[in-house]
Parts: C-alpha cells; sequence; structure tokens
C-alpha cells in the first residue's frame, strides 16, 4: 500500500510540475465567467438554470481532465525512460497501475469537488436552495464515474501512445455519455440482428447516467435510497476493477526496450 501512495504522490507531483493547476485555474475561471455572464441573457433569475449550466460544464471538464491525466501517465513514464527506474524498485507492476489510478482520480476528484463548489455558491448566492444530501450523493456518484473514465484511459495506454489511448478512450466513454442511454429506443426500431448488436453493446459498455444526479439536485428530489446508492457505487467500482485487471494483464509482460521507446 506505501509503494501504491508512493506513486499516486509522483502522479501529483508530476502535475504540479507540468503547471496543471493553472489549466484547473483557467476551466474555474470559464466556468465562473459563464455563471455569472447568465445576466446578460436575461436568465437572472433562473437559479436553476444557471446551476444546470454549471454542473453541465463540471461534468465536461472532469471528462476532458480525466482522459488528459490518464491517458499520458504510463506513456511519459515509457518515453522519458523513468519506467526503468520504476521497475527496477520493488515495485510492482499492478502497484504502478493502480497508483497512478490513485494519484489521477484524487488530482481530477479534487478539482471536481472545486468545479461542484463554485457551482454552488454561485447559485446559492443567487437565491438557489442547496440539497444538501443530494448534492453530496451526486459529488460521490461524479467520483464514481471519474474513476472508471481514468481507468479505461490507463487501460488504453498501456498498449497505446496518449494520444491514441485518449482518442479510443474518449470515444468510448463520449459513447456512453450519448449514446449507451438511447439505445433501448432503437432497439425498438431495429431489427433482430441489429437488435442483438445493439444489446450486446448495451449490456457491454459502461453506463454512466446512472450516475448522474444533476436532475434530482436541481429540482430538489429526494435522496436516492442507500441501497440503491450502494448498488450504483458497486457498480462503479466493479467496472474500475475490470478496466484496471484488463490493462494491468495487457502490461504485464510488456518489455521494455532503453532507446526504442517512442515518444508519447
Amino acid at each position: 500500500m506505501i509503494r501504491i501512495l508512493t506513486v499516486a504522490r509522483v502522479v501529483w507531483l508530476d502535475v504540479i510540475r507540468r503547471k496543471d493547476v493553472y489549466v484547473l485555474l483557467i476551466l474555474l475561471a470559464i466556468l465562473l465567467l459563464a455563471l455569472v455572464s447568465m445576466n446578460l441573457f436575461g436568465f437572472g433569475g433562473a437559479t436553476a438554470y444557471v446551476a444546470d449550466i454549471g454542473l453541465l460544464m463540471s461534468w465536461l471538464f472532469a471528462w476532458v481532465l480525466s482522459l488528459s491525466i490518464g491517458c499520458r501517465l504510463l506513456p511519459q513514464e515509457e518515453s522519458r525512460g523513468t519506467i526503468f527506474a520504476l521497475l527496477a524498485k520493488p515495485v510492482t507492476r499492478l502497484e504502478l497501475i493502480v497508483g497512478k489510478w490513485l494519484g489521477a482520480c484524487s488530482v481530477v476528484g479534487l478539482a471536481t469537488v472545486c468545479f461542484y463548489a463554485l457551482v454552488f455558491g454561485v447559485s446559492m448566492l443567487r437565491g438557489w436552495s442547496l440539497p444538501i444530501v443530494v448534492a453530496l450523493q451526486a459529488v460521490a456518484l461524479h467520483a464514481g464515474v471519474i474513476g472508471m473514465i481514468v481507468a479505461i484511459a490507463i487501460m488504453f495506454s498501456t498498449r497505446l501512445n496518449s494520444d491514441a489511448s485518449a482518442t479510443l478512450a474518449g470515444a468510448l466513454t463520449a459513447t456512453s455519455f450519448l449514446v449507451v442511454p438511447r439505445i433501448p429506443e432503437f432497439v425498438a426500431q431495429a431489427g433482430q440482428l441489429r437488435g442483438g448488436i445493439l444489446l450486446f453493446l448495451y449490456n457491454l459498455l459502461p453506463h454512466f447516467e446512472i450516475f448522474d444526479l444533476r436532475m434530482r439536485v436541481l429540482h430538489g428530489y429526494a435522496a436516492v435510497p442507500a441501497g440503491t446508492f450502494a448498488l450504483v457505487l458497486g457498480y462503479g467500482v466493479l467496472v474500475t476493477t475490470i478496466c484496471l485487471a484488463i490493462g494491468w494483464a495487457a502490461y504485464r509482460h510488456k518489455r521494455f526496450t532503453r532507446g526504442s521507446l517512442s515518444g508519447y
């Protein structure tokens, strides 16, 4: 466990060294400007609308950060040659992958909490009443989504460079966000073969939509029952574990040769 935490700490140091904090500040500034400028378009009194836009942007920013950080961690170690120093130490490849995942999740998770705090703060200043329990559930489930996205990004990056893994992980997660929830509608209009393929994809791809509590937060609905909440989190843990296991299986026998590592 200590070695995993050490690898996660290295991820934080790398984020600070690369000045990714500035990217976070820029994203926060963009989000704040967007929320404040709602008055310009006549939405000053529609606090729920302002919160809706802010939460949507928070999801978008968290998705981008998860992919950009998760997809580069392993390829950059290989391109720099620092992978040899890591593997020369008593750090297994599984510990390396889990540590990278933990570090990336904690970075993106903290950024997402900042996004939510900003959105909720601006909305409450405009007179919006925050449903605290539902809001906490929304943040927790969003953290589960971040864990899955980072795991998917790392899974692809075990065999691909950062650009290719970001493209594939982005396409897969975007499809899961936008298309998977609508597959039942498509199946009803599809033939037997096409419907079977769609159902296969529906069961194969991750279901991010069950983690999205934005509507509950915006409209002040009741909190998700504890049993359902635990099941959704358990599903997120399962998907994350499967992706990390696939990534480890692809990485455990990967061979590195000095001088032949391509850039990331």
